[in-house]
């Protein structure tokens, strides 16, 4: 008897996973062939998609919703359909892409149909990933053209900073000393300073 599996994954612990899990009972998987893993598909070492290898065997099936719950890595995802079809004799079933079921057309056109189109689905999902981290790369780097400031705001300095750093700079007293004062770290008053001085030319 076939031995049939289901793999969910979502990207963070607040997405939701009931799509795919509908998706899974509708097709009658036993719950305790659903393996689900809540983090990202940038690579394969997920806790679930690791027990769920060890469970499959040859003529087993695995239904996934999409090929980007399987993984986001082109390159990864390629070698992971190898390795399920090729070594261990598992059917994979894409079920929002009918074409990727390796069930059908088992003869050669039906396996090169089948390779052509994960290849292009693969380089699609990788490549719509590239393109969310060059926008955000890029709309961060526009927000601070704009002068828009990240992470934490900077602590305001303490009053007596001005005269403590021209002592300092005028070689007065020692950074340590400083620093002290200041009641700060010398790492962060050499920071500070660097900033205070920096704004003093602006």
């Amino acid at each position: 008897m076939q031995r049939i599996y289901g793999y969910i994954r979502v990207s963070t612990k607040e997405q939701n996973e009931d799509r795919q899990l509908i998706a899974m009972q509708a097709l009658s998987i036993p719950e305790k062939n659903i393996f689900m893993d809540k983090q990202s598909g940038k690579d394969f070492l997920r806790p679930q998609y690791q027990k769920l290898g060890q469970k499959l065997k040859k003529d087993g099936v695995l239904y996934i919703k999409s090929i980007d719950r399987l993984g986001r890595n082109y390159a990864e995802i390629l070698e992971q359909w190898r390795i399920l079809t090729k070594e261990k004799g598992v059917d994979i079933v894409v079920l929002d892409m009918p074409l990727l079921d390796t069930r059908r057309g088992k003869d050669l056109m039906g396996t090169f149909l089948s390779d052509i189109v994960l290849q292009i689905l693969s380089f699609v999902s990788e490549n719509e990933r590239f393109n969310i981290r060059q926008r955000q790369a890029e709309g961060i780097a526009a927000a601070k053209a704009r002068g828009v400031r990240f992470g934490r705001p900077s602590q305001p300095l303490p009053e007596n900073f001005p005269p403590i750093y021209e002592k300092w700079r005028s070689g007065a007293i020692t950074g340590t000393a400083a620093a002290k004062a200041c009641g700060m770290p010398l790492s962060t008053f050499r920071y500070r300073a660097a900033q205070f001085e920096q704004a003093s030319f602006i």
